[in-house]
């Protein structure tokens, strides 16, 4: 039985029995299958450490400084995303039963892919890229213009002080030479091994997405968009704070 079973199953009033009879009585432990991931050179790990202690050194020295910083990323949202591993989690013996496996599904054709801005404030902006248009450097060029009139516009002060950085990953769009040293270069960027879309905003809307199923692409803009309002502001300033703490364990993982 899996755990999204047992909690319609179960009452409330019995799930502190049930726990302790499962850890205790029948030895058995909460796992999630796992995917591994790819294997880092030791130059892409030494780049992780190098890139965490540059944003770590750059939160010490400016206190605000995590209040200037602007970030954002691409993701595809797609008609049907299967279940987590987190959601498809399985109890099992600690002993004896082997770790389940979960193998990767092919995504639906039915999808539309979102580029979301914020800052420790709240969103900036959001859209959906029109269908049939590549993320590129030229693309990526053209978002850099757009997001700084975004900016200019709902963040004035910010966009005033001139104090504001970009930080977002070191994908190939973002680093392209046009990117970095053409008209968009005005553009204060900070590169990070990640931003905090990787591990707040996306991973927080394609939770509540999994084992739902759209019919068209605009049942899949409507519904991220009544997750993204759902968000309070304080969870913005907290995705900044759990940035500075994952590059600190970076650190001290030698970049695994």
């Amino acid at each position: 039985m899996t755990i999204l079973n047992a909690r319609h199953v179960i009452p409330a009033f019995a799930q502190s029995q049930i726990q302790r009879v499962k850890l205790e009585e029948l030895y058995k432990r909460k796992i999630c299958a796992r995917f591994v991931p790819h294997k880092l050179s030791d130059e892409q790990k030494q780049h992780r450490v190098e890139t965490s202690g540059d944003f770590i050194d750059a939160c010490d020295r400016n206190p605000q400084f995590l209040e200037t910083i602007v970030t954002g990323d691409e993701s595809w949202c797609y008609q049907y995303d299967p279940e987590t591993k987190r959601q498809s989690m399985e109890w099992c013996s600690s002993s004896s039963s082997p770790p389940p496996k979960k193998y990767r599904l092919t995504k639906s054709r039915i999808k539309t892919l979102l580029i979301a801005v914020f800052d420790s404030k709240g969103f900036i902006h959001h859209e959906f890229v029109p269908a049939g248009t590549t993320v590129n450097a030229e693309s990526y060029e053209g978002v850099l213009k757009w997001l700084l009139q975004c900016i200019r516009r709902v963040r004035p002060q910010l966009y005033q002080s001139g104090q504001w950085k970009l930080l977002h990953d070191n994908a190939l769009p973002h680093t392209a030479i046009r990117v970095t040293q053409g008209d968009s270069s005005r553009t204060p960027f900070f590169f990070s091994r990640s931003g905090t879309a990787d591990f707040f905003l996306f991973p927080r809307l394609k939770g509540v997405k999994k084992v739902l199923c759209f019919s068209v692409t605009a049942q899949i803009q409507q519904r991220v968009t009544t997750v993204f309002r759902a968000i309070p502001k304080e969870a913005f300033a907290d995705s900044f704070q759990q940035l500075y703490s994952l590059c600190q364990n970076c650190i001290v993982a030698n970049g695994d």
